[in-house]
């Protein structure tokens, strides 16, 4: 794999990838082949995670398209020198910053969404001028020999490649001089990243994830609620990082949103969840039997049947959950959702900021004093308001975590700069030098110098 990697820094060397209509070119050449392959990344994640072709496409395919149309329209214009004001003192001068690239990239990418997650910061990394090796996981075996495929046709090696495997080759591409390495998965995982990246001073972006709450307020429309909030929860059968992975519903409203929410997932999931195509599966039998042992059939108040044969759970409900509870104590990371309930503001507050960042928070409320209570005092990666898991669907924003749940952000503009080193320069005219900064230092100097920098 080193040879890989001195490959792209040979190349890196030459210049070739600095050029934006290079960059350009490149991403042009990705989409081609993804809008070619459409059919073949559909059929792999089916076989991985059991999607249907119209999530495959809104949620891995089409999220994918649209980041590289929006990088496409824009590189040329974000990789051009930017100009600033330069200070009297420093007269005459041009003061600008250089967009310029980290150099050879890593990006290791998770299994939940294998597709969209592996291209997402391949597309940001490409257009941002740098060299790529990714590194997909290798729970999604089908969607990772598709990644490697589409990426073996749309770029040379020394451009960007793929390196399939498992923990060996993960830990020896970790041991490998990157000059960033950009991580998706979990909180244990980012830390063994973070800690070997630290022994070379290696810059990392860290999306993780977290236990993100979904607050209900009493003023909230209960019936949208309950839609939204179970489209997210059980999108990808719950297996995605900005699920909500509980809610906390004001006491008053508990049991209407309860009643909602048992017929919204018959609304969308039938009344026999497991036996619906487009519904999914758990990705392998160990996140499958992890799952399972987190319900506590006593307090479920819908669903918690399952298929071993499948791997599929039922969209699950539990009530009268307490923080003791084994589904509270990790990230559920599936279709299992428990609901605890709160009276006071100020204590769902100071509960919630007591627990690590996470990496989304959820509100519903048709009161904005109080969303905007939650929003400003709660610590958190990103959210919506009245709404679950969309804010990651734009490049329009940047999408990140905070604290425990990660580091850094990219999606469109802020992952063009995620990839980017920001050289500032200042060039200096020969024509003209001023005498001030010079010694002998004298009065006449002293009073133009608090002139200049005042």
């Amino acid at each position: 794999m080193i040879e890989l990697l001195e490959k792209q820094r040979e190349y890196f060397a030459t210049g070739a990838t600095l050029p934006a209509k290079a960059r350009v070119a490149a991403l042009k050449k990705l989409k081609d082949v993804i809008l070619a392959r459409e059919k073949d990344i559909n059929e792999a994640l089916k076989a991985d995670l059991g999607k249907g072709g119209f999530e495959s496409y809104m949620c891995e395919v089409g999220m994918t398209l649209s980041e590289l149309s929006y990088m496409i329209k824009r590189t040329r214009r974000w990789a051009r020198n930017t100009v600033v004001p330069t200070p009297l003192a420093q007269y005459p001068a041009t003061s600008y910053v250089k967009k310029s690239p980290y150099g050879c990239v890593l990006v290791m990418s998770p299994w939940n969404y294998p597709f969209m997650l592996s291209m997402e910061p391949l597309i940001d990394a490409i257009a941002a001028g740098n060299t790529v090796i990714v590194k997909p996981s290798a729970y999604s075996p089908a969607t990772s020999a598709i990644v490697a495929e589409v990426i073996r046709e749309a770029f040379p090696p020394e451009l960007a490649t793929t390196v399939l495997g498992g923990r060996k080759e993960n830990s020896a591409l970790l041991d490998m001089p990157f000059d960033k390495i950009f991580f998706t998965g979990s909180v244990a995982v980012g830390k063994e990243v973070m800690r070997h990246a630290a022994e070379r001073l290696t810059p990392v972006t860290l999306e993780l994830g977290g236990k993100s709450p979904c607050i209900v307020g009493k003023s909230a429309n209960i019936r949208l609620a309950a839609r939204r909030i179970v489209f997210g929860k059980y999108l990808n059968c719950g297996q995605t990082c900005v699920a909500p992975d509980y809610v906390v519903v004001h006491s008053s409203v508990k049991e209407k949103f309860i009643e909602a929410v048992k017929k919204e997932i018959v609304l969308q999931f039938g009344e026999h969840p497991l036996e619906n195509a487009a519904y999914g599966k758990i990705v392998n039998k160990k996140h499958f039997d992890r799952i399972l042992s987190l319900i506590d059939g006593q307090k479920v108040v819908f669903g918690g049947g399952s298929d071993a044969q499948t791997l599929r759970i039922e969209p699950t409900v539990m009530d009268n959950v307490t923080r003791d509870d084994a589904v509270m104590g990790e990230e559920i990371f599936g279709p299992v959702m428990p609901i605890l309930t709160f009276e006071n503001t100020e204590e769902l507050i100071a509960e919630i900021n007591a627990q690590p960042h996470p990496l989304a928070l959820y509100v519903f409320s048709s009161d904005s004093k109080f969303a905007n209570s939650i929003l400003d005092r709660c610590a958190f990666g990103g959210g919506c308001v009245n709404d679950t898991i969309i804010h990651l669907a734009t490049s329009q924003m940047g999408f990140g975590g905070f604290g425990a749940s990660g580091m850094g952000a990219y999606h469109g503009k802020e992952g063009f700069d995620c990839f980017t080193h920001k050289k500032s320069i200042v060039d200096k005219a020969t024509f003209f030098d001023m005498p001030v900064r010079y010694q002998p230092y004298t009065k006449l100097k002293y009073k133009l110098l608090k002139m200049f920098m005042k």
